[in-house]
């Protein structure tokens, strides 16, 4: 497999660190350039073969690398006489590929992921393309990623486009897995944007263009700001303690009476108004190592109440709520089946036996296997005995809410681990209790 780095970007956003003398992907982080922190990850999962896109300043990039030897690395160059866009430069790569595909890298995008994971996927789904998808803290000002179920693309929003409606929280990150094929989709020597114009054509056509998403780390370093960010959370360890290939650590959420108030069954967005200080507890998630995951039965589709799709636009609401105030989700997995049957509108097709639904814990053990978590390791909030019961039953520590029921429901005789008042105050003695692992603290 090889890489190849898009590394000709002026960088003006980055001008008071490289005085215009350094082309941005040679910026320094922790006393590194970018381009060498982006070739030892490669390296370390056995990528030596680099191919990198130069323009502005190149020949700095060149003098500093030259061939890649004393790196252990093979490097190749390609260098842009006229700027090309993010994807007119790929006419000129099929004489330097030595494979079917490629990992394509943008030079100011810092990450730490396994690249067999994402490149599994690649294959198992036949995909000319796949991008690297993931939540962020800034949804509102970031273009997003439209998929469907089974991960396919479907489009993009951009940030531009007035956004009057719940969205999603899922962004590309910059980092993609492409055919050789591809490339010829790009006529010589043309300016193109390989969103906007490539990738967004080939979806039109029905391509099989699809989204990766993980909760590995990967960053955007093109301000000052997010440099120093950066270089924190690479100098701490917590952006390799994301790496798929080590175990990881949640805290599974319930939603209805943990994260949103309990207006009864909420089977409409309008119903979903977030508990108090929810948006400060999933920021301490975010950034202390644990993953963010809801875990909710969701018996409205069974009862015919709703539809799934109503399901996910209450959920894209809850995204969309949080992600305006820096929080996300990094997981959201419900159940929409309903054992008993009944009602007279109820939806046969989910009137099932099932084990997903808690406090059966199919959910939890399929985040565990997509994301190689430690259950052992991870906590179960919610506000009922079922919460508690789901989290013994999985192995996870076990935290109740007086939010919601408040565990008046009474299904269970069990006893949680820690109870507070509300998500905040369990998310704070988590975090304590884990003697602030990561930045949460």
């Amino acid at each position: 497999m090889q890489a190849v780095i898009m590394a000709g970007g002026k960088g003006t956003r980055l001008r008071s660190i490289t005085n215009d003398e350094i082309p941005k992907p040679m910026a320094l982080i922790a006393g590194k350039p970018i381009l060498l922190w982006q070739m030892e990850q490669l390296q370390k999962q056995g990528i030596t073969d680099i191919i990198l896109i130069i323009g502005h300043l190149g020949n700095k990039i060149q003098e500093y690398f030259h061939d890649g030897q004393q790196f252990g690395l093979h490097i190749s160059y390609i260098r842009e006489t006229m700027p090309l866009g993010t994807a007119g430069s790929l006419s000129l790569l099929p004489p330097l590929l030595t494979g079917d595909s490629f990992f394509l890298i943008f030079g100011d995008v810092l990450f730490d992921m396994d690249l067999g994971r994402m490149a599994r996927f690649h294959r198992e789904k036949h995909a000319c393309a796949t991008l690297f998808i993931h939540p962020n803290t800034h949804p509102f000002d970031s273009d997003l990623v439209l998929c469907n179920k089974d991960g396919r693309l479907t489009g993009f929003d951009s940030k531009n486009n007035r956004r009057d409606y719940w969205y999603h929280n899922c962004v590309n990150a910059g980092f993609y897995l492409m055919e050789k094929e591809i490339c010829s989709r790009v006529p010589q020597d043309t300016k193109m944007d390989l969103e906007k114009e490539l990738l967004f054509g080939l979806i039109e056509e029905g391509a099989a263009v699809y989204g990766y998403r993980s909760p590995e780390y990967i960053k955007d370093v093109g301000t000052v700001e997010r440099i120093l960010k950066a270089e924190e959370e690479l100098l701490s360890g917590f952006a390799s303690d994301r790496n798929l290939r080590n175990k990881q650590k949640a805290i599974f959420l319930d939603r209805d009476g943990t994260i949103n108030r309990k207006n009864g069954l909420v089977y409409q967005d309008d119903q979903l108004e977030l508990e108090d200080c929810v948006v400060q507890a999933v920021r301490q998630i975010n950034s202390s190592g644990y993953l963010a995951i809801v875990i909710t039965n969701q018996p409205v589709v069974a009862r015919g109440l709703c539809s799934m799709e109503d399901v996910e636009r209450i959920h894209s609401k809850l995204e969309t709520l949080l992600g305006r105030e820096g929080a996300y989700l990094d997981e959201i997995c419900f159940c929409p089946h309903h054992p008993d049957k009944g009602y007279p509108e109820e939806n046969p097709d989910y009137k099932i036996p099932c084990r997903c639904r808690k406090p059966d814990i199919g959910m939890l053990k399929k985040c565990a296997d997509k994301y190689n978590i430690d259950l052992s390791a991870s906590w179960m909030v919610g506000d009922t005995t079922v919460d508690i019961q789901t989290g013994k039953n999985a192995g996870t520590k076990t935290a109740l809410v007086l939010t919601g029921d408040g565990g008046k429901d009474g299904k269970y005789s069990v006893v949680p681990d820690i109870t507070e008042k509300n998500l905040y105050e369990v998310i704070k003695v988590i975090l304590a209790d884990s003697k602030g692992v990561g930045n949460g603290l």
